[in-house]
């Protein structure tokens, strides 16, 4: 059962024009909440409003990463596969910039409650390591270390999978304590039907002679 075959955009289109749009869209959520506090329009409890936004953003872009592969199997446009490493590595920036929202505006490095924290609140736990996971993956996305690490690079990043489960996990539970499970369960039934597609792959190899990657 073979895809059907995209249409392709031409080159130097796809480098030169639509890559940097999709890096610039990328930025756009980060610009709209440095607009926000600009012009005080985040709400009440603007330091929860950055740091969610942050959080659901890192979110966002990890499962855009694995349906980038989904969509080359179905739909045959394979030149997704080569945004797909830039979108990692925004998901790595917002991460990093959620946790810094957090230890630095809501917690002011307060190590003592940061670490308590760590420990009593498992949504905290869960966030904090799947940032733990990502690390390496970010790391590792770049052609000297895909060369170093040889068949052992595709391995490292089926890290992406637990990561992704974490990340939807810390968002749920995190949603949950506020009663607004609504929007987590959007992105958990999404990156259950990224996996489910996976696994349908690898059980049945008739469908495909080539094996998934992430």
């Amino acid at each position: 059962m073979r895809a059907q075959t995209a249409v392709q955009i031409r080159e130097p289109y796809f480098t030169k024009a639509f890559k940097p749009v999709v890096f610039a869209l990328a930025l756009l959520p980060l610009a709209l909440l440095g607009w926000g506090v600009w012009q005080d329009t985040l709400g009440a409890n603007p330091i929860e409003t950055i740091t969610r936004s942050l959080g659901e953003w890192t979110l966002r872009f990890l499962l855009l990463t694995l349906l980038l592969s989904t969509l080359r199997r179905a739909t045959g446009w394979v030149q997704g596969i080569r945004l797909r490493r830039m979108l990692g590595l925004f998901a790595f920036f917002y991460g990093v910039l959620h946790l810094l929202s957090y230890l630095w505006l809501d917690q002011f490095f307060d190590w003592a409650e940061i670490w308590y924290d760590i420990v009593e609140r498992p949504f905290i736990t869960v966030g904090m390591l799947a940032f733990v996971l990502m690390t390496p993956l970010a790391l590792t996305s770049f052609k000297a270390a895909i060369r170093k690490l040889g068949r052992n690079w595709q391995r490292l990043h089926t890290l992406i999978y637990p990561l992704t489960m974490l990340g939807v996990l810390h968002f749920w539970w995190l949603a949950d304590s506020k009663s607004r499970t609504e929007v987590p369960l959007i992105y958990a039934v999404l990156l259950a039907v990224l996996l489910g597609e996976r696994l349908w792959r690898w059980s049945v190899p008739r469908f495909s002679k080539t094996p998934v990657t992430h």
